[in-house]
């Protein structure tokens, strides 16, 4: 199988020095770049994946990650590597396509972790194993799913979602008025990763509601046992 490639963007160099040997001992091809600007130049459609650190001199990871997505139109997994861990920080990462966030100081074994599981989860993706077909109990014609193009619409207009936020919303939406504990949404959507908090969950849900409008109220929560979408 050929080896997954890695791009770590980070302008402290030691920690891109010890990134690069660990993720290389565990059968990557790592690359490095010390800016926003220089990973903007490395970064093609060969990379499997971006370590993105956040608080860069220059063009920070939030306006790269931007760039990745809406100029050089590559749909690459990031992983952003900051210092800071407020909701607000969380939100803008996620809402700008972040597939996961590492908080510093991390141990290497996390992220060891954190990589595997992604790279997984999108090999999985990109193999096309099969999916279930919607469920049929709850339909409304202002809001629809296309599985194939992985788009969901609201009133006819695409709705710009994250694989996550994708995959979150389709688990819910599939099942209506199914109760699903965080337990389940990370075992479904986060597979075979453990470092997955909890508050993860909450997050994606935060702005999976945003970005439904009119619909996102149907995105319930049941204190104690967890969300659904609700058909009432």
């Amino acid at each position: 199988m050929e080896k997954a490639k890695i791009l770590i963007v980070d302008d402290e160099e030691d920690l891109c020095r010890i990134l690069q040997f660990n993720l290389e001992n565990e059968g990557y091809q790592v690359e490095v770049a010390y800016s926003g600007e220089d990973a903007l130049m490395k970064l093609d459609a060969s990379f499997d994946l971006v370590l993105l650190d956040v608080m860069m001199g220059g063009i920070n990871g939030f306006e790269t990650a931007n760039k990745i997505h809406k100029e050089k139109k590559l749909t690459v997994p990031i992983v952003f590597l900051t210092a800071k861990d407020t909701e607000n920080d969380l939100l803008t990462g996620f809402s700008l396509g972040a597939d996961d966030y590492i908080a510093k100081p991390f141990s290497i074994k996390e992220v060891n972790a954190r990589v595997k599981a992604l790279l997984n989860r999108t090999r999985h993706l990109r193999t096309g194993s099969h999916a279930p077909e919607p469920s049929k109990h709850w339909e409304d014609e202002n809001l629809k799913v296309d599985y194939s193009r992985k788009d969901v619409l609201v009133n006819n207009l695409p709705v710009q979602l994250t694989r996550r936020e994708f995959e979150l919303f389709r688990l819910l939406f599939e099942c209506p008025d199914r109760v699903y504990s965080r337990e389940e949404i990370l075992k479904t959507v986060w597979p075979e990763d453990g470092c997955v908090l909890d508050r993860t969950v909450d997050v994606h849900i935060t702005r999976l509601r945003k970005k439904l409008g009119e619909y996102g109220s149907r995105i319930m929560n049941r204190s104690g046992y967890g969300y659904y979408f609700s058909t009432l």
